[in-house]
């Protein structure tokens, strides 16, 4: 029989961490898989459990976010489902903000209503209707940072004090902002969650989600929940992902100071009704986000063609050198289209109220030069 065992390598250490490709792993005797399992000795039995990439991976995520522990699960929603299935029950609600990802209004509306959970959406811009659907019995409140696909920014801190005041956990989707830009864990925030398929692992080549916490009570219930309704992840992407790390505080930088200067020259083209970005002081949370969001505000922004769905497929298809892909966070600058991607189940009338609108286009902005971006969008608008 081959003895698979790593070879020693003396002294040395591998500058890049290895990738452990290994669904299960061998132990030498019963007792060892005891002291795993019940004694919680470091080592590893079945990756659905837990393995290193994803180890390594979280503790450096927990760190960035200034958390006590970390946990990777297989996709974004994974992670939401996680937190869902870990800490609530039948019978219990939930008050969630009224814009945010299609996906998670559909997890939070129709899936846990099936297990006996009812969600309340409230603008969570408005702390009174915050504090007025609190005054129900509630076990979460859940928000983005930066609301997808509009960019409106919540008052953290704020809404932790009325979620705690309450009894209810405060849980933060900060997948548009990264670690990089705000840190919610430090305002307040009992769990974090990312989309590491994002801008942390930065080249769309990843399928992964993030939380972390500081309470320790709470990793034993989220650790369970992954394994038990198999949300992990898979030690390439987990691999992938750490690599990405290195240049996120760049990347994030960089790509937000493109997406500033891209929004002001957006502003005064031709046939754009509006240009939705944090940093300009004609968005609704401008003030806010110069509190919430430390360094930058972000590589993602919004604007509004004339000519609704038309003009979008017109642009399209001039501007090949800005790709239509349904998601965000590469190097390079692409763009989607919520009205029929993020947000394609959600009802025209709840679109129309939230402000997408068939002329909407979100851009994800990259790193590469200004001026070719400018370039390229000039097609598409000419």
């Amino acid at each position: 029989m081959s003895d698979y065992r790593t070879p020693s390598l003396g002294d040395t250490i591998p500058l890049v961490p290895p990738l452990y490709q290994s669904s299960v792993y061998t132990l030498p005797d019963l007792d060892a898989l005891d002291r795993i399992l019940d004694d919680g000795q470091p080592g590893y039995v079945y990756a659905r459990d837990a393995h290193p990439n994803a180890r390594h991976l979280a503790s450096r995520l927990a760190e960035l976010e200034g958390g006590r522990w970390g946990i990777v699960c297989g996709s974004g929603m994974a992670a939401i489902t996680a937190v869902c299935v870990a800490n609530l029950q039948k019978g219990q609600r939930l008050v969630a903000s009224n814009r945010l990802y299609g996906r998670t209004v559909q997890l939070l509306d129709q899936e846990l209503a099936r297990f006996g959970v009812q969600t309340e959406f409230v603008d969570c811009n408005d702390l009174d209707a915050v504090r007025a659907a609190l005054e129900k019995e509630t076990r979460i409140l859940f928000v983005e940072t930066m609301s997808n696909p509009l960019l409106r920014v919540v008052d953290v801190a704020a809404l932790a004090r009325l979620a705690h005041e309450r009894g209810a956990l405060f849980v933060v989707d900060n997948t548009f902002a990264t670690p990089v830009l705000t840190k919610p864990l430090a305002l307040g925030a009992d769990i974090v969650m990312e989309s590491l398929t994002k801008m942390i692992g930065g080249h769309s080549d990843v399928t992964l989600g993030f939380l972390a916490g500081n309470n320790p009570d709470f990793l034993p219930q989220v650790t369970a929940a992954v394994s038990i309704w198999g949300l992990a992840s898979n030690p390439f992407d987990c691999w992938l992902a750490e690599r990405g790390l290195g240049t996120l505080p760049v990347r994030m930088r960089a790509s937000s100071d493109n997406a500033a200067a891209l929004a002001g020259w957006l502003a005064g083209q031709r046939g754009i009704r509006r240009v939705l970005y944090p940093g300009r002081s004609d968005h609704p949370d401008h003030a806010l986000a110069q509190r919430v969001l430390v360094g930058a505000l972000g590589n993602m922004l919004c604007f509004e063609l004339d000519g609704g769905r038309d003009a979008v497929n017109r642009f399209l298809r001039v501007a090949t050198g800005i790709p239509f892909s349904p998601s965000l966070g590469h190097t390079f600058t692409t763009l989607s289209y919520p009205w029929s991607t993020s947000h394609r189940y959600t009802s025209p009338a709840e679109k129309r109220r939230q402000g997408i609108t068939e002329g909407l286009i979100r851009l994800s902005v990259g790193v590469e030069d200004l001026q070719s971006i400018q370039e390229e969008m000039r097609k598409g608008l000419e």
